[in-house]
């Protein structure tokens, strides 16, 4: 028997982890399911998920109501395969063999619901892209 190839782990940062990284992460994670261990971070997290963001995502069947920013860790860039910035600039730490991609995305802190659709929108786009180059299929 041929064992499976290690799963890639991919984090997604982005300031407040309240929104951009918080999408990003459930897509991946609804369309890669345990294919790819998926975590997100903040460099400096909010007090909860943007509620624009939690009435975006329910508009497309994904239920992120229960999620919590967190803060970025060292730790969590050095155990992660791909680091997926989305506009916290110099604030994620870099080390060498990662990969690294930085979305440039619009900040949906203070937007209505009509404003955050077309980011998460692009943000699914992204994170489909990215499963096609990790040679993983989509699942939904």
């Amino acid at each position: 028997m041929s064992t499976p190839p290690p799963r890639p782990s991919v984090l997604f940062v982005c300031v407040h982890n309240a929104g951009r990284s918080q999408m990003g992460a459930a897509f991946l994670t609804q369309l890669a399911g345990d294919r790819v261990e998926v975590r997100s971070a903040g460099s400096a997290p909010a007090d909860a998920v943007n509620p624009a963001v939690v009435e975006a995502m329910k508009e497309v069947g994904i239920d992120i109501s229960a999620e919590t920013p967190k803060v970025l860790t060292t730790e969590a860039v050095q155990s992660s395969d791909v680091v997926i910035t989305m506009g916290c600039g110099d604030a994620c730490p870099v080390f060498p063999g990662k990969r690294y991609l930085d979305w440039q995305l619009d900040d949906p802190a203070g937007q209505g619901v009509e404003a955050v659709r077309p980011i998460r929108d692009a943000v699914e786009q992204r994170v489909r892209g990215l499963l096609g180059e990790l040679g993983i299929p989509a699942s939904a």
